[in-house]
């Protein structure tokens, strides 16, 4: 059996260093510093680098997909499994349909850094206990987010990997 033939031509390899630049602040939750490395819109995918401060609390949420999270540092648990903590070398899977609120405790000496790559969309919900519908989030906000944050924060020289939508030959 031969070697294929090459597909998809590449000049270069397609490659984001997140140890170069500076990430987005304040660009899901107040106290959350983003990465963005792949974004893709039209299949809801969006792969970021996500440090989380000491004491940070997001909404309640649901997943419509399916997400990978991988801690690199620092610890974080769900409200509802408190036992549970992920720390530095945990992979997290989590199939879709799932629904929790996530934290890193506020006696963490270090920003919690993490991986995700996440399909679908996240259904957010308030925190007062009432559950009600705040909003929703897919790769297609984040893209819209992380364009504007780009601009309003100098980070002119960040790239992000951007799917894209061929055009119908005619």
């Amino acid at each position: 059996m031969s070697a294929p033939e090459i597909v998809t031509h590449q000049d270069q390899l397609l490659t984001i260093d997140t140890n170069v630049g500076k990430f987005l602040e304040g660009l899901l939750h107040p106290g959350i510093k983003a990465y963005p490395l792949f974004l893709d819109p039209h299949n809801g995918t969006w792969v970021l680098r996500v440090k989380f401060s000491p004491g940070v609390t997001l909404p309640l949420h649901f997943h419509t997909g399916t997400v990978h999270l991988y801690t690199m540092s620092g610890c974080w648990y769900y409200t509802e499994y408190p036992d549970q903590k992920q720390t530095a070398g945990s992979y997290l899977y989590e199939p879709g349909g799932s629904i929790h609120q996530f934290n890193t405790p506020a006696d963490n000496t270090e920003d919690t850094d993490t991986f995700m790559v996440v399909t679908g969309s996240n259904v957010n919900f308030n925190d007062t206990g009432s559950k009600e519908f705040m909003g929703i989030m897919d790769a297609g906000l984040i893209k819209a987010w992380v364009d504007a944050a780009i601009k309003d924060q100098g980070a002119d020289k960040m790239n992000y990997i951007q799917a894209s939508v061929p055009a119908y030959a005619r």
